[in-house]
């Protein structure tokens, strides 16, 4: 026995000592977070302090920008490195996995490189069913809890009063909700990390995702919040690609709008409750790195943290995502990599979330033959101001695409109308200049970086590398 103790030893050191040489890895996405937060915009009342703290710690991208701005085509996309325009996943309802039966999520990446893959919460889209979970990605995994509501709505919500598009204070206690759940597993699982693997944890928060519920204590640390800036003729010089596309979205902000005439206050407690669940998920990071910070793996540990898309509160006389312009699809994204570049730096440099697949795998050292979308950000981990020549593009609904420089968004419709909005004289994007003569140098240019092709049909594998789009 005393031998075979002596022998067991040295092996153990052996595989912890494997387990050691590759970077764990704590994956944060999180559900419907906008840019009006203090991590991106100083002056917002919406503070973050966890997400700043988080930044200190690697390079937060201050111009990132989601794949599409809707749940299952923007986390199918950034988790199997394929836009929609390459996988034909499009909408929140779309098969994913029918579409592209044999591709390798990330998750499923780091499995066969060796890691311990857990999860818990929101990762694909949930559909409050699971349909479109995916089970192989994961040795391990917490489904998100169902949506619990209180015994009657908080307030004439819109739509004829969906529980869905409800908000307020609630619930009282802050373990009955469905993010606390999540992060008590993530924290347990970076307690008690595997002995012989190194581990990918991917954790799903769900707030500030609707119905605005958070707990009491969240409103209460809210000071007073504006609500957001708008045009009442915003509308006026949309195309009619715009137009298209946005008619079944007018909706919630007619809902809204009628509902704070007949209930005055009404829109702004809304936007209130959807800045609380904001301070509520900033927490939930807050108690990951907290936990990270005090775990067996927290000097060798990257940290990812993104936002599946944006959301509009209002502005442009929309609610929700489900667009192309900027509020829709301008995220979060901070990547910190021990080693890798300077902690508390800030790139500018506009990027999309496929940099997300490609960029963990070279963190990681994984090598892989098959065919991605995106580039790794590794060059821009390192030097923030590096040359990059891949444009940052978003897609919601087939041939309907936008492209943002960090002067200009672009927008070109499946009917080929168009818009355009100089960032640096319109940051609101009140004014669209794709008619004007003036703008037609800047038009041309910009067309021609989109050019790729919009009409793929769903894939099932892609292993040959193609002509980049």
């Amino acid at each position: 026995m005393k031998n075979l103790v002596l022998l067991f030893i040295p092996l153990l050191f052996t595989i912890n000592s494997l387990s050691a040489a590759k970077p764990n890895v704590l994956f944060i996405v999180i559900d419907d977070m906008n840019d009006w937060i203090s991590l991106l915009d100083p002056q917002s009342p919406i503070k973050t302090p966890n997400l700043e703290r988080l930044a200190k710690r690697g390079t937060l991208f201050t111009n990132a920008y989601c794949i599409s701005a809707a749940c299952n085509p923007s986390r199918v996309a950034t988790l199997t490195g394929l836009r929609p325009s390459t996988s034909g996943v499009y909408g929140n309802k779309s098969d994913w996995r029918k579409a592209l039966p044999k591709r390798q999520t990330l998750m499923q990446q780091f499995q066969l490189a060796g890691y311990a893959v857990r999860g818990a919460g929101k990762i694909f889209h949930h559909q409050f069913n699971g349909a479109f979970h995916d089970e192989a990605s994961f040795g391990d995994f917490l489904s998100m809890a169902p949506q619990n509501m209180p015994p009657k709505k908080l307030n004439q919500a819109p739509k004829y009063g969906s529980r869905n598009t409800d908000w307020g204070a609630w619930p009282s206690d802050e373990k009955n909700t469905i993010d606390f759940r999540t992060t008590e597993y993530c924290i347990r699982s970076l307690k008690n990390p595997p002995i012989d693997k190194p581990l990918f944890l991917a954790c799903g928060i769900f707030k500030p995702h609707s119905p605005f519920f958070a707990p009491p204590k969240y409103h209460a640390k809210l000071p007073e919040i504006p609500n957001p800036t708008r045009l009442d003729s915003d509308w006026s010089d949309l195309p009619t690609g715009a137009l298209k596309l946005m008619q079944n979205k007018k909706w919630f902000w007619n809902g809204m709008s009628a509902l704070d005439k007949r209930i005055p206050g009404s829109y702004d407690d809304f936007v209130r409750a959807y800045a609380a669940c904001c301070l509520f998920a900033d927490a939930q990071v807050g108690r990951l790195l907290d936990a990270l910070d005090h775990s067996p793996i927290a000097k060798n540990t990257i940290i990812v943290f993104w936002s599946d898309h944006g959301f509009h509160l209002g502005e442009k006389d929309h609610i929700e995502k489900f667009a192309l312009w900027e509020k829709a699809n301008h995220v979060p994204l901070i990547i910190s990599a021990p080693g890798v570049g300077t902690p508390g730096s800030r790139c500018e440099i506009p990027v999309d979330l496929t940099v997300l697949y490609p960029t963990l795998l070279h963190l990681c050292g994984i090598k892989d033959q098959s065919y991605c979308d995106g580039n790794s950000a590794l060059p821009l981990l390192k030097n923030p101001k590096a040359k990059w020549d891949h444009p940052a593009i978003s897609t919601y609904g087939r041939n309907n695409h936008t492209l943002r420089t960090q002067r200009w968004r672009y927008i070109r419709y499946s009917d080929g109308t168009e818009e355009l909005y100089d960032h640096q004289n319109d940051p609101d994007e009140w004014t669209n200049l794709a008619r004007r003569e003036s703008a037609q140098t800047h038009l041309a240019k910009l067309r021609d970086r989109l050019k790729f092709s919009q009409d793929a049909e769903p894939v099932s594998d892609l292993r040959k590398p193609k002509a980049r789009r």
